[in-house]
């Protein structure tokens, strides 16, 4: 399908075509059509399918004109430019989806007089085609070898354009063919082809032309210089380094090259405002400088951007004002948590002398206690009463010093050290910091964390912390730091030393009755959907659960012994509805929780001979120890088992010699370690035991089992033993009492010495309980036995073996 022959000979003879003033108009996105130029267009919105077939029915003319914005859908005559191009259709293929596919030659330029939408149908009132052409003259015969040289130059350095066409343009003739067609093949932005569209004038439309070819061969030569520079520059496998100097290259001929500058100015500006010490600044001043000297590819140059950029975002004065009521702080830390009287008085010590002196070096704190009781979250309450951030580091596992002081720079992604990283996390210079777990820490060939802890836990030299990554000091002192342990013998002693050890012991019956009630039924019943009024809890009931279901120093156990009753009872009001109401008694606990897995007391039923109850300390709390011993003819051995540590032999060992040098007066044969065997047994044989505190009860339980006597059911007793039978203090006595206590002790036997520690121990555990001091042996056998074997034998005067 082809236009008149007759319409199409004229315009290629001369160049050209007389039209009709009235055409349909054809909207094109992205392209600018040019005389001469052949194309295809995919037609598919309605307007335009409707002008494609007025055009195809009458003399298969067009005018195109393209869109001002392509994102518009339905141009408007506002959207359209003024200028365009009468094209003949030359091919139709009409698409199954209802679009069509065309290819259209351009016959000449049109000035748009008016455009007529009127609904579907678009037209072009046209005012004037292309211009007769002109004469020949000098100064256009010059002006036509300009284009023509730069044209050829054009496509000779453009890859994208073939290298044929060059042969084609050469063989031109006519003035107004040759702009056309060189302007259609310019690969420029559609701006510019329009502008050159619409010069109707020959020799201005040459000139633009020769301008535009020359702006475009500025770039081009460019570039090929650019190319040049840079191939002597790029290895093998360096592509990527290739492109960004090819970047970088351009934006520096152009003028242009102000990212990085941007981002150098940005550093300079950041280095200022950082408010850093003289030296700090120094060092990150000299960095910055050496970052301006280096290439921006290297590896080094990420190092030291890296580096500053730590600099800056480190909180070198930046301080949060510290809350110093100390009536608000003591409301805050008994809203937080219930009891711990000892570390409260502590935090609102060192509060009232910060309010006296205004400035204060930052304690190091150890909180010690079994898990569960409260520690870690004690760490924020603190924060929370003072007004300061709160950060919080897990030392659990770790083993490698650099986790606290940093890797140096010369390795492959390098860091700061744990510390300095919270201190950034925090953004000021005196939050809360918390150390968890400090005596979890291990000791392999990476070296010892501990030992890069002393710097930063010792008020004396924390003021110039140094970080391997960093290589400046960076001032701790302002930190108030607070550790956690679970024990105190594994932190070795020289970091021991530097901190404040405060204990916090397991929580009593009370204790725990008290943060059910106001803490975790609170918590546990709103984390389930369920209101007060439909889940109650009696106090009976919580008593028996701590007493029946939990058996630890903490309240883990008892939250979750809540929370399974808490899903059983969600379970029941989402099946009953909104009315349901559920009251806990000690009668329904075992319907909520299962038969329960202790025993109110744990002490033996029966009085027997060869038993006696200890007190033993462990990590999660106080527990009694039911060591029993037994007497079989033999060679004299003695068995301990129970997995007994080292130091609880030698006390059993150190219990049975004091024995022997006591027979006459125990009524013994002298001679019966000869021709008896002792074992000593320490129940649930799974879980290891050791420390010298059970040496009064073991011995206890060897005279029972020698003398045939027994030793009191309801009485436990704690003590190390010497040969002579010396009873010597013990620690964790809070915990024993506990212990004691919920295990249905009555009377306690402990060093006289430790008698100032009775002080410490809340009422509320001593309560039930009768303490007795002992600082013999003699004393343990006169108040533990039900009959004394000393008394017995100067009554008797006989030998019991």
């Amino acid at each position: 399908m082809t236009p008149s022959e007759p319409l199409l000979k004229l315009y290629r003879d001369t160049g050209t075509i007389d039209v009709k003033s009235r055409l349909p108009v054809l909207p094109i996105r992205d392209l600018i059509m040019h005389p001469y130029m052949m194309t295809t267009l995919l037609v598919g919105r309605d307007r335009s399918l409707v002008s494609l077939e007025r055009a195809i029915n009458e003399d298969k003319l067009l005018f195109l004109v393209a869109q001002k914005h392509p994102e518009v859908l339905e141009p408007q005559s506002k959207d359209l430019y003024r200028v365009g191009c009468v094209a003949a259709v030359l091919q139709l293929l009409r698409m199954p989806d209802g679009t069509a596919k065309i290819m259209v030659e351009g016959l000449g330029r049109a000035a748009v007089k008016r455009f007529i939408i009127r609904g579907d149908h678009r037209d072009a009132v046209l005012a004037r085609g292309e211009p007769e052409p002109a004469g020949a003259s000098p100064e256009l015969e010059a002006m036509l070898r300009t284009v023509k040289g730069s044209f050829a130059e054009y496509v000779s350095l453009h890859r994208r354009l073939p290298d044929d066409l060059l042969a084609s343009v050469q063989d031109i003739t006519s003035p107004s063919r040759l702009v056309h067609v060189v302007s259609a093949h310019l690969l420029v932005a559609n701006e510019t082809k329009q502008a050159l569209l619409e010069e109707f004038d020959l020799m201005s439309h040459l000139t633009l032309l020769a301008h535009v070819l020359a702006q475009e061969l500025d770039i081009l030569r460019l570039e090929r210089k650019i190319e040049e520079e840079v191939r002597n520059q790029v290895q093998k496998n360096q592509r990527e380094f290739y492109l960004n100097e090819q970047l970088r290259a351009i934006q520096r001929e152009l003028g242009h090259d102000e990212e990085g500058s941007d981002e150098l100015s940005e550093l300079e500006a950041a280095i200022s405002a950082a408010e850093m010490p003289a030296k700090v600044k120094e060092k990150a001043e000299q960095e910055l400088a050496r970052l301006k000297r280096l290439p921006p590819m290297t590896p080094e140059t990420g190092v030291v951007r890296q580096y500053l950029d730590w600099l800056v975002s480190l909180p070198w004065t930046a301080r949060t004002e510290d809350q110093l009521d100390i009536v608000e702080a003591e409301r805050i830390l008994d809203e937080d948590h219930y009891g711990l009287a000892k570390v409260k008085e502590r935090i609102l010590e060192y509060l009232a002398v910060l309010k006296l002196v205004k400035r204060l070096k930052g304690p190091i704190l150890c909180l010690v206690g079994p898990p569960g009781v409260g520690k870690t979250s004690l760490g924020k309450s603190i924060a929370r009463a003072l007004g300061r951030k709160f950060v919080r580091i897990s030392l659990g596992g770790v083993r490698d010093e650099a986790e606290v002081r940093g890797h140096r720079r010369t390795y492959v992604g390098a860091l700061p050290g744990r510390i300095i990283q919270s201190m950034r996390k925090a953004g000021t210079r005196n939050p809360v910091f918390l150390l968890d777990e400090v005596d979890k820490m291990s000791v392999d060939f990476r070296g010892d964390p501990s030992a890069a802890l002393l710097e930063v836990l010792d008020p004396e030299q924390n003021d110039s912390f140094s970080d391997h990554y960093l290589e400046v000091e960076f001032d701790l002192s302002d930190v108030m730091f607070i550790t956690t342990a679970n024990i105190t013998h594994a932190i070795p002693p020289a970091l021991r030393d530097r901190m404040e050890i405060i204990r916090m012991p397991g929580y009593l019956r009370h204790e725990k009755m008290g943060i059910a009630e106001q803490f975790l039924i609170p918590k546990l019943l709103s984390s389930h959907g369920i209101a007060p009024d439909q889940l109650r809890f009696e106090r009976s009931a919580l008593n028996a659960m701590i007493g029946r279901y939990t058996r630890e120093a903490g309240v883990r156990d008892l939250e979750r012994s809540l929370a399974s009753i808490c899903r059983k009872a969600s379970r029941r009001i989402a099946k009953e509805g909104a009315d349901c109401r559920i009251v806990v008694t000690p009668r329904r606990l075992q319907a909520f929780l299962g038969a329960p897995p202790y025993r109110e007391s744990e002490l033996d039923e029966e009085v027997g001979v060869g038993s006696a109850t200890g007190l033993a300390w462990t990590e999660v709390g106080g527990d009694i120890l039911t060591i029993e011993a037994i007497v079989t003819p033999g060679k004299g051995e003695v068995v301990l088992t129970g997995q007994l540590g080292d130091v609880m032999k030698e006390s059993a060992r150190a219990g049975l010699t004091y024995i022997r040098s006591r027979a006459a007066a125990l009524g013994l044969d002298p001679k019966f370690h000869l021709n008896y065997d002792i074992h000593v047994h320490i129940p649930e044989g799974a879980i290891p035991k050791d420390g010298p505190s059970a040496g009064i009860a073991m011995a206890s339980a060897m005279i029972s089992a020698l003398t045939g006597r027994s030793v009191k059911r309801t009485v436990a007793m704690t003590g190390e033993i010497t040969l002579r039978g010396r009873v010597l203090p013990v620690g964790g006595l809070p915990e024993k009492t506990v212990a004691a206590q919920r295990s249905g002790v009555k009377e306690i036997l402990l060093p006289a010495e430790n008698a100032r520690e009775l002080k410490e121990i809340p009422p509320q555990a001593k309560r039930g309980l009768e303490f007795r001091l002992v600082r013999s042996m003699d004393d343990v056998l006169s108040l533990a036995f039900v009959e004394n074997p000393l008394t017995l034998v100067q009554l008797t005067g006989t030998e019991t073996r």
